[in-house]
């Protein structure tokens, strides 16, 4: 039977050994039957989706196991992992459901932003709600019931215990780097993104889980949980696109390929290929917009969710009237390809 995903790595856990996040380094999809077979022979692996933790002396037969099946990632990690004194885990993820531990729920977030799976494409249900806060440090991250002695004890040891977040999600960065990519406040993506090769993320950008881009895209406004960006489409700067975890509902909020969301713009509904929205526009999917035809005469007047996934349009507001207005796009957004090269 095939598997869903597979992950080894290593795990923290707080004073009470309960795991508190995981790392897994070369995280695998839909592994190989035989792959399987022979981790059940070293490992308490039976089936169904689970978790394990595993020792040393496991390590080094995960070391042999990943060899033979060309996983040299994995490979070089578990003989790394064999010399080592941290809690090693192995996730075997039989079925795509809802995560039920912590160290599955940081398997699938890896899976994303290792660019293995795209938001919507796995089940994160829940994951929100399985995660806790964590303080996540220069030495680690540390339950927040444990950082006040934490700090306390570095202090008199004549360290400084620096804490960059506290977040049920950790910086995606701290977990992969993908492969051309630019982000000039790492703090700003989050783990479980999905960021595009060709994808510059500015200082004010963000992408938050289960989000993201799916090529060359410039961010410098708010990617929310749940959005998609296609390639070629730019979020302009202090712009927002509403996402299923700030009032979007169930609705699957996206952006076509070759667009541009204006500076300090909003967006609340799905927008197709070659579409504008100009700047300080926020447009949600009960906006009313008078649609106009060439010459600039009313068509109609329609709400913004009817417009949903069509292309090449442009919205603006009339400075006279305030009314929202749509009418065909005349300039595909054209990108700075100097700008958007991220080698």
């Amino acid at each position: 039977m095939a598997h869903f995903a597979l992950g080894f790595g290593t795990a923290t856990k707080n004073r009470d050994g309960k795991i508190i996040e995981a790392f897994f380094p070369a995280p695998i999809l839909t592994p190989s039957d035989s792959l399987i077979t022979e981790l059940t022979t070293v490992t308490d692996y039976s089936e169904g989706n689970q978790f394990i933790e595993l020792t040393a002396t496991d390590a080094k037969k995960l070391a042999a196991v990943f060899t033979a099946h060309d996983q040299a990632d994995n490979a070089k990690f578990a003989e790394k992992a064999a010399q080592a004194n941290q809690p090693l885990v192995l996730v075997v993820l039989a079925n795509d459901e809802k995560p039920d531990s912590v160290a599955e729920a940081f398997l699938k977030l890896q899976l994303i932003s290792h660019r293995l799976a795209k938001p919507h494409g796995i089940v994160l249900d829940g994951v929100f709600g399985l995660l806790h806060n964590i303080a996540w440090t220069n030495e680690g991250p540390i339950d927040l019931p444990e950082l006040a002695d934490r700090q306390i004890d570095a202090r008199l040891a004549g360290r400084a215990l620096s804490v960059d977040c506290v977040d049920k999600f950790p910086k995606m960065v701290d977990y992969i780097v993908p492969t051309g990519v630019r982000i000039a406040d790492t703090s700003r993506v989050r783990l479980g993104a999905h960021v595009g090769e060709g994808t510059t993320v500015m200082h004010e950008g963000f992408i938050n889980f289960n989000a993201g881009t799916s090529g060359v895209s410039m961010v410098e406004g708010r990617i929310s949980a749940g959005v998609m960006v296609g390639n070629g489409s730019d979020i302009g700067g202090g712009a927002s696109i509403m996402g299923t975890l700030s009032g979007g509902g169930k609705v699957v909020v996206s952006i076509g390929e070759s667009s541009l969301l204006g500076a300090n713009a909003g967006l609340g509904f799905p927008l197709g290929d070659r579409c504008t929205i100009e700047s300080g526009l926020y447009v949600t999917a009960g906006t009313k917009v008078r649609m106009l035809d060439k010459e600039g005469k009313e068509v109609e007047m329609v709400k913004a969710r009817d417009l949903a996934g069509f292309s090449d349009l442009l919205f603006r507001r009339n400075s006279q009237t305030g009314q929202v207005e749509c009418l065909a796009n005349k300039s595909a957004v054209e990108l700075n390809s100097e700008l958007h090269s991220n080698n």
